[in-house]
């Protein structure tokens, strides 16, 4: 591959630049992710594509070629899908809810992988909020095998379902940028196609474009704006949150634009042990369960198929309550 033509096409500045092919960003990509790609030349690279902007096609081939490589896990056997979440921010401001919906979607057994990194850097991480619980990282794809069979809960690091993404996302810390490995996780189904994403972006044009390779690839998932690049719904003011599923896309519900007229009882802390302890809270009842999370949690519950519809799967946590929820 000739990686010197590939810098000369995608760093000729804004109005010389030329996008990449599917094809051959896919042999782009999986050369990076096997390692072939010597430092200099990917360094040029990713800074490039960072300042060019990745179109469609190119994240298409891309996770085409992350696809290709990623570890697969079984989908449960049952007629519900497995929820996949990416967790990859954690908290900097806010408490990260994320776990809270992966627990509540335990709790109704549904099976639910949760991906992401165990180094927080200086951000309070699910991983570090699954310890709260007893919740360990998985050392092996066995063994969240094992767990997801049970019908619960696996937090899986991503190493273990692709190295080369792991290392692509290390980079950041080297270049102080984001790059193309931040939405490619955001879209991994290591189930191939058993798996129900949880999706989210921060960025209106990261969000269409999710929406898009979503749509190509027949993915099934829900799709929202991140709250602080967490995949969950802000617990302030409801996002859009849309259905993805056969080259589709559903609206589920509409983004609320009102005034809040009470705020919801938050943790006081985004610090690990602060948020595990309101999360109990929630989960025993003492606490309500913020109405867009219990909205996120019905979409969810649709979805996965463990319901016919919304309308049923809104009427069940209603009634159940977050206290309530078939422990």
């Amino acid at each position: 591959m000739n990686y010197t033509s590939i810098i000369r096409d995608i760093a000729s500045g804004a109005e010389g630049a030329r996008d990449l092919s599917h094809e051959q960003a896919r042999n782009l990509y999986g050369a990076i992710l096997d390692g072939g790609v010597p430092d200099l030349e990917l360094g040029a690279i990713t800074i490039a594509l960072r300042i060019k902007g990745e179109t469609v096609d190119e994240m298409s081939g891309f996770l085409a070629a992350a696809n290709e490589r990623l570890h697969a896990l079984r989908a449960p056997a049952g007629r519900v899908r497995p929820v996949v979440i990416a967790s990859y921010n954690g908290a900097r401001r806010n408490a990260n809810l994320t776990p809270l919906l992966a627990l509540l979607l335990q709790r109704y057994r549904v099976p639910v992988l949760v991906h992401g990194l165990i180094e927080g850097y200086g951000r309070v991480t699910s991983a570090q909020i699954f310890r709260e619980f007893g919740i360990l990282p998985c050392a092996s794809r066995m063994q969240a095998q094992q767990a997801l069979d049970a019908g619960g809960l696996a937090y899986v690091p991503l190493p273990l379902l692709s190295q080369g993404l792991a290392d692509q996302l290390a980079l950041r810390s080297r270049f102080g940028l984001r790059n193309s490995a931040h939405s490619l996780v955001k879209l991994l189904d290591p189930f191939k196609g058993g798996g129900l994403l949880l999706t989210s972006a921060t960025h209106p044009d990261y969000l269409d474009k999710s929406r898009d390779l979503l749509c190509m690839h027949g993915t099934h998932a829900l799709l929202l704006r991140a709250t602080e690049g967490e995949p969950f719904a802000n617990p302030q003011r409801r996002p859009r949150i849309e259905y993805v599923h056969d080259g589709v896309c559903e609206l589920l519900f509409e983004a609320e634009k009102d005034s809040l007229k009470s705020l919801p009882n938050l943790p006081e802390s985004h610090d690990a042990k602060t948020t595990a302890d309101w999360m109990r809270r929630v989960l025993a009842g003492d606490l309500p369960l913020p109405l867009p999370i219990a909205h996120q949690l019905s979409a969810l519950l649709a979805t996965t198929g463990y319901v016919a519809d919304l309308n049923q799967a809104k009427a069940m946590v209603a009634v159940d309550g977050a206290g309530a929820l078939h422990g």
